[in-house]
């Protein structure tokens, strides 16, 4: 199967429209304020507007509350709500109820981590009714966009849809892809000329390391 590519952290219509280019699946909006790479619902208006039919639009969220979500969906149509903060999955369950939307949820891998820890962890917002989870490296301070990544040998195989997060860039996610046989890569920074800047080139590398990694 294709294995499925995000570009997170848009923040100008022109990576937008080189992420669709080179094939993207999915373009997503942070709406965290201290991340750099965040943009605000009326900011993203117009960006989520470029963006094509059958390319998913995300937008990550970290620990926000329902009606704060509901504010951004006035203005911005998102397909998809990222959890990407210490939302339970009652929590995550209840604020996708509240906006009527599917959505998934980050988590953090810590070196220390057991693969059973993190295959329990996955089964309770599965539970809950996440269509997707995302595996990402831990930082004690960081939500996402660290650029590094965790050990890929931890990333487990199951019945649900896992999408790969955490230092991919495009030298690296053909081979990410290989290991881990993710559903999907999540891409931020490795794509980057500065923080919420995509370069063009770039993109284009990681879509075709996409390609190839899905071949294997």
């Amino acid at each position: 199967m294709r294995t499925r590519a995000k570009i997170c952290g848009i923040t100008r219509i022109q990576d937008i429209q080189s992420a669709v280019q080179a094939g993207a699946d999915a373009i997503g909006f942070v709406f965290f304020e201290p991340s750099p790479r965040y943009v605000s619902a009326l900011q993203a208006q117009p960006l989520a507007q470029a963006i094509p039919p059958y390319v998913n639009i995300v937008g990550l969220f970290v620990n926000a509350s329902a009606e704060e979500i509901a504010q951004v969906l006035k203005q911005v149509p998102l397909d998809i709500i990222q959890f990407h903060g210490d939302e339970t999955p009652e929590q995550c369950q209840q604020i996708a109820q509240f906006n009527q939307r599917r959505w998934y949820k980050a988590i953090q891998i810590k070196p220390d981590m057991e693969n059973s820890e993190i295959i329990a962890t996955i089964w309770q917002y599965q539970q809950a009714g996440a269509s997707a989870m995302l595996l990402d490296a831990w930082h004690p301070e960081l939500k996402g966009g660290t650029g590094h990544s965790f050990d890929w040998s931890q990333f487990p195989k199951l019945d649900i849809p896992l999408i790969l997060a955490g230092g991919l860039n495009p030298d690296n996610v053909e081979d990410a892809i290989h290991t881990t046989q993710a559903y999907a890569v999540d891409v931020s920074g490795g794509i980057e000329a500065a923080k919420g800047i995509k370069d063009q080139q770039l993109i284009e590398k990681f879509m075709q390391g996409v390609q190839r990694g899905s071949a294997k």
